[in-house]
């Protein structure tokens, strides 16, 4: 792998927005290369600085100008593709003001998969499972600014409660409050 023509084709995906990407998009993208080349090639531009290895198989480009605040949630999409996964418990009831703890570099993401934790250069990743179907979870969860979808008010309590997540940093009054309105 040509070190230049790698920062080429990075550019041309940076133009695009896009700067996240796993080992089978690499593959695919220096389809010429074997994969022992192409681990390689992978290993200096990391070692180079131009790419990060956010964790085992799901790289970012360093020098993306199209780098945006949800790079952890970027990993997760890359991670977690072909599941169904959203921002809830602790993550969605922060950013509705409904704890008084703000989890820094830390997203509580409800999935499909299996649960498990990840840490990354971003923050940490925890992963909870949930046996909710498909259709269960598009109507409980909704797209906002987040390349993620984030769980409603409702279903991040009930998410939290269902996982057994302690509740005394939840503020109540922010509960009755959604429920009125």
């Amino acid at each position: 792998m040509n070190r230049m023509a790698a920062i080429t084709q990075f550019n041309m995906f940076d133009k695009k927005g896009r700067y996240v990407f796993t080992l089978r998009d690499l593959a695919k993208i220096f389809f010429e290369d074997s994969a022992k080349t192409l681990q390689a090639g992978l290993n200096r531009l990391v070692k180079d600085g131009i790419l990060t290895r956010a964790i085992r198989g799901v790289y970012v480009y360093a020098l993306a100008r199209s780098k945006d605040a949800y790079t952890l949630e970027r990993v997760v999409l890359a991670l977690r593709r072909g599941e169904y996964n959203y921002l809830s418990l602790e993550s969605a009831l922060s950013a509705y003001g409904a704890i008084s703890q703000i989890p820094m570099s830390r997203i509580t993401v409800m999935t499909t998969g299996r649960s498990e934790e990840h840490k990354t250069p971003y923050g940490v990743i925890e992963f909870t499972h949930t046996k909710r179907s498909p259709e269960q979870i598009l109507q409980n969860t909704y797209i906002g600014d987040s390349p993620l979808r984030q769980a409603t008010m409702k279903t991040a309590l009930r998410d939290l409660r269902r996982v057994g997540r302690n509740l005394h940093l939840v503020d109540t009054t922010e509960l009755q409050d959604e429920s009125e309105g």
